[in-house]
C-alpha cells in the first residue's frame, strides 16, 4: 500500500503533460507498507540506494550518502539486539 500526501500542491494537466504550477515551497511524503522486496545498491559513486517494492508494483527508492547508510544499518542492528519485532 502506498500512500501519498501532498502540501498545498497545484498541477496543471493540459495536452497530456503535467506540469508543476503551485509555490516552490511546497512539501510531500510518501509512505510504503507491506513491502515485498527490498533491493540495496550502488548509486553513482557516492551513494547507496535502497529500493522498495510491495505486491501491487509501488516502489520507493531512496539515495542515501553512506554515513546515512550506515546509520541505517546500525540502527536495524540496534532492533535486532533490543526490540521485540525481530524475535
Amino acid at each position: 500500500m502506498l500512500t501519498l500526501d501532498f502540501e498545498e500542491f497545484a498541477f496543471e494537466l493540459k495536452d497530456g503533460a503535467v506540469k508543476h504550477v503551485g509555490p516552490s515551497n511546497s512539501s510531500a511524503t510518501a509512505k510504503l507498507y507491506d513491502v515485498e522486496g527490498v533491493e540495496v545498491r550502488e548509486f553513482g559513486d557516492k551513494r547507496v540506494k535502497l529500493a522498495f517494492a510491495d505486491e501491487d508494483g509501488n516502489e520507493v527508492e531512496v539515495a542515501l550518502f553512506p554515513e546515512a547508510a550506515a546509520e541505517v544499518a546500525r540502527g536495524i542492528e540496534a532492533l535486532e539486539d533490543d526490540s521485540p519485532v525481530f524475535e
